[in-house]
Order: structure tokens, then sequence, then C-alpha cells
């Protein structure tokens, strides 16, 4: 009789074996949780896209925040919805009244030892939904990437001195982390890191991030300055434009369709590495296990492990609060 020699079923027979030999292991550290500020008192709006998800204003903010860390989460990511836009977007600089400056000094005083990471850009406060200044050339108006770097830096140092822990900027701004690096030094907050959404792609997957942040083009889309999702080497491209400017951590997004350019970037470069699992990809896992297709915990559970096996350091998304919870 024959035998098999390597028989790679024996270390998969029951559950202790299969913790022992696992490769990649999904920890609370690992999460963050994007949250919704919305101005006002006492709101709680449902994002109808994205169930289980709400805008909150400051003071329902403090208590879902204190909840997610009391569940083990270390991390958020605040993205601000204003009472009033403009063409520049200008409440992403006021210090005082400025919805995002208003949610960093309550949470700093709430719960101290949660990180918050501040969204760096302007859809959602502009008129227009884009993401920086516009000019008009040959008839059209179209972002001025030099132009908006003045405001970038205006908006950089007002969540600096409000208490940010961690500045993420998130237009594809050429320069962006430039300008934010120069200027966090310039002020004396060379401590406070980057988090550079590098490889940002003009993405079908966003549709409910721009109900829940109101921050969706008048116009136009954003072809002009997020990548072509065709294209992986120019993700490393601009990987490394943002590790030499400063970033200090990269970011792929979104990231179930993306894997393979994580683990490009994983490959390439000694940096650690952030995956953003958006709104379109949460959704379809909510709408599939409400129609009872799918088991939500163990879907999300294998696409959160998926994305570390990737090589992604950090993952961004909106199962982070239920997510921490199924951890073993």
């Amino acid at each position: 009789m024959t035998y098999l020699v390597n028989r790679l079923s024996r270390l998969r027979a029951n559950e202790t074996f299969r913790q022992m030999v696992r490769e990649n292991r999904l920890e609370a550290g690992d999460l963050i949780q994007p949250l919704f500020v919305h101005h006002g008192d006492q709101v709680k709006n449902e994002i109808d896209s994205m169930p289980g998800q709400f805008q909150y204003s400051i003071d329902n903010l403090i208590e879902v925040t204190q909840r997610l860390y009391d569940a083990g989460l270390r991390a958020v990511l605040l993205f601000g919805i204003p009472a009033g836009k403009d063409e520049a977007g200008s409440d992403t600089w006021d210090d005082e009244h400025g919805i995002i400056q208003q949610a960093l000094r309550a949470l700093k005083k709430a719960v101290p030892k949660m990180i918050l990471i501040t969204d760096v850009c302007f859809c959602e406060y502009t008129t227009h939904g884009h993401c920086g200044v516009l000019v008009e050339r040959n008839g059209q108006k179209v972002l001025d990437h030099d132009a908006t770097l003045d405001n970038l830096a205006l908006q950089a140092a007002s969540h600096a001195r409000s208490g940010a822990d961690m500045l993420a900027p998130s237009g594809m701004i050429d320069g962006a982390v430039g300008i934010i690096r120069e200027t966090l030094d310039g002020l004396g907050y060379q401590h406070l890191p980057i988090m550079s959404y590098s490889a940002k792609y003009a993405s079908s997957f966003y549709g409910p991030f721009r109900d829940a942040a109101q921050g969706a083009p008048q116009f136009g889309d954003r072809r002009s300055h997020q990548m072509d999702c065709a294209n992986s080497n120019e993700a490393l491209r601009e990987v490394e434009i943002d590790i030499q400017e400063g970033a200090d951590i990269v970011m792929v997004k979104p990231a179930l369709s993306f894997m393979d350019v994580i683990c490009r970037i994983k490959e390439l470069f000694n940096i650690p590495c952030a995956a953003y699992n958006v709104s379109g990809e949460y959704a379809m896992v909510k709408a599939a296990s409400e129609r009872g297709w799918l088991d939500e915990k163990q879907c999300v559970m294998e696409i959160l492990t998926s994305f570390k096996r990737a090589g992604a350091d950090l993952i961004i998304t909106y199962h982070a609060g239920d997510a921490v919870n199924w951890l073993p």
C-alpha cells in the first residue's frame, strides 16, 4: 500500500490545530471605524444605503465613541457634515465653529485615549461637492490642484490645533502630503502622522458614502484626480511620491477589489499600509445578509482577514464596531 507522507489536512482536523497554524490574525488594533459628524443636537440619522451606520451630532458621537472604545477599538476616522457650505469649504479651517474642530475638542475631553483621525478634504464642505478649488479652463470648471494646496494647509493646521491625532488627506491632490507635512512641522506638530489616501481609485463602490457625507459632486466626476481602476503600476508611483513627501501610512481605497495593489505595495515598500473597506462593499454584505443569502458575521470576518492576508496593517471599515465583538 502506498502511503501519503504529506497530508495537509492533518492540521485542519480541529479548531485548536487550525488556530495553531493560522498565518494571519485579525485583532482589534487593526480596525478603524469611520464616523459621520452632523451639526445640531440629538441627531442620529440612519444612512439608508448603509444599514447600521448613522450621522451623529456631537452629543451622540461622544456616546458611540465611548462605546467603541469600551469594546476594544482604539481609532476612529471622522468625516464632517457642516451647517453651511461655500465655494471654498471654509468650515474646514474654522477653529471655533468648524464641525470637525468642535468634535475633536469634545471627544478629546470625553474619550481622551481614543485616536482621532480626521479626513482632510473639501467635498463634504463645498457647494459644488468637489475636492478643492475650481477654476475655469476651456469653458469648463476643473479642479486646480495647486490652488487647493493653500486651503489644505489651513485645514490641516486647524485640525492639529483642535486635537487631531492623525491627518488623512483623501482628495488625491498632487502635493497634498508635502504641503501638510510642511505645515505641521512649521507649527510644531512634527509628531502628528499622516495617513495618505495614496492609491484612491475612481470607484463605483463609493455611492453610499456620498449619501452619508452629503458630498456628491454637483456636476462632473472625480476621474481627473482619482485613479483609473485598470491601473496598478500607477498606484506604486503614487505611493512612492507620498512616501517622499512625508506620508507615514499609505492607503488603498477601495480594498476588496484592489487586494492585488495592497500586496504589491507591501512587497515593494517598507511602510504601514491601510485598506479602506468602503461603503459600497459594506452595503453589499449588509443587503445580502438581510436577505439570508450570506452569513454576515462569517462573511465580514473572512473579508477583513483577507485584507490582512494581502498585507494590510490597518483596516478602515464600517464593520469595525461589529467585528471587534466577533473577534475570538
